[in-house]
């Protein structure tokens, strides 16, 4: 059940927040926004994996 619901916001993620990596974004001139959805965004791939 768990990892079902980590699939779906794995998903939502990709439709709904932005692609850093096609962007090139250099995480030392990152705001503290982005890297909150970077941290997000490892935090649910890290759980989808497991």
């Amino acid at each position: 059940m768990k990892k079902q619901a980590f699939k779906l916001l794995a998903k939502l993620n990709k439709l709904i927040l932005p692609s850093y990596t096609k962007q090139r974004l250099d995480l030392s001139k990152a705001t503290k926004v982005q890297m909150a959805i970077l941290g997000w965004k490892l935090y649910v791939t890290k759980n989808v994996l497991d």
